[in-house]
């Protein structure tokens, strides 16, 4: 990752990110916007958030959101449509491949089957922060992410975060 990415995810964040592989997709300001984690810090402790959003300005949209109850609402959607209950599940094994994927490159114990992927996934809808960061890295690759994001608008409209 280009030391100017680190510059930004770091002012992002108000510290230095941790175990960043890359970034994982851009804000349409030019900013990283999410970013690709190791599935371990470097310590060796477990860190199952493989796509991380950082733009400060999307986390406070998002925010919003979950305060809004949409969680709750998906949360209902989730137990009642199977249709959507697989897509999510897909989600969470499109998840799980690329974080295995990512320990294989980065030469590290892939994280244990029962450990969590994000955001609640395949059960609950716990996170929106995370399920919009994986469908920003993955487009069409979380369907309540996708929601989300779609919910968000255009939060960078008012120029870049940092």
């Amino acid at each position: 990752m280009e030391s100017s990415d680190i510059d930004a995810v770091t002012r992002q964040l108000g510290r230095p990110p941790r175990g960043v592989r890359s970034v994982a997709h851009r804000c349409p300001c030019g900013n990283p916007d999410v970013v690709e984690t190791a599935p371990r810090l470097p310590d060796g402790t477990p860190f199952p958030t493989l796509y991380y959003l950082t733009c400060p300005k999307a986390t406070s949209a998002i925010g919003t959101l979950e305060g809004s109850g949409l969680m709750r609402e998906m949360q209902a959607r989730l137990a009642e449509d199977p249709e959507l209950a697989a897509a999510y599940q897909a989600a969470h094994d499109d998840y799980i491949a690329r974080r295995d994927k990512a320990a294989e490159d980065e030469d590290m114990e892939p994280l244990p089957r029962d450990m969590q992927s994000t955001g609640g996934m395949p059960l609950r809808v716990k996170c929106l922060h995370a399920l919009v960061a994986h469908e920003l890295a993955v487009p069409g690759g979380n369907p309540f992410g996708g929601e989300a994001l779609d919910a968000l608008g255009e939060w960078w409209k008012d120029g870049p975060c940092v």
